[in-house]
């Protein structure tokens, strides 16, 4: 088995030697946690059944990457450029996609609970089968795809209004002391 110094080489001057060694490790999958893939150009790339647990790929570019079944916690995608990338089934909780663009992706079956998708760009991207999307962070700069790419029951619409978030004893009268 290689190591993971080993594997980042691997992945990026031989991809299919390292789709190959994604494959030879089936379901159980590589552990690629913590790896940074920061600034790196993939394309083909097969993560499928992969921890990236707190992997770093912020400022990539990646075209044609497949995430199906990662666990991809605590991730890091900021500023990244995804092109037609598979995250079916990734659990994505926590992972980091600010100022990112994602054209043509695929989240079907994605857990997108505590995602952060601060000012990405989502044009085209398909999380209309995906899970908690409404328990992420996003802004009123997000692009979201249009509404047939999105869960029916998910509402685009940013809104600062905190009042919801105030306990009751903000609401009680003040005292004279």
């Amino acid at each position: 088995m290689l190591t993971k110094d080993e594997l980042l080489r691997l992945v990026e001057t031989d991809v299919e030697a390292f789709n190959a060694e994604i494959a030879s490790a089936g379901d159980d999958g590589l552990d690629l946690s913590e790896i940074d893939f920061s600034n790196m150009t993939l394309s083909g790339v097969n993560f499928t059944n992969a921890n990236l647990n707190s992997a770093g790929f912020g400022d990539a570019n990646l075209s044609e990457v497949d995430f199906t079944n990662c666990d991809l916690t605590s991730a890091d995608f900021t500023r990244v450029n995804c092109v037609e990338c598979n995250f079916s089934e990734a659990l994505l909780n926590g992972a980091d996609f600010s100022y990112g663009k994602l054209d043509y992706c695929n989240f079907s079956e994605a857990d997108m609970a505590g995602s952060i998708l601060n000012e990405a760009d989502l044009t085209n991207s398909d999380f209309s089968c995906s899970y908690n999307l409404s328990a992420c962070r996003f802004d009123d700069e997000t692009v979201w795809p249009e509404s047939d790419l999105l869960p029916d029951d998910f509402d685009a619409v940013y809104s600062d209004d905190l009042s919801s978030l105030r306990d009751e004893d903000d609401y009680a009268q003040p005292s004279d002391y």
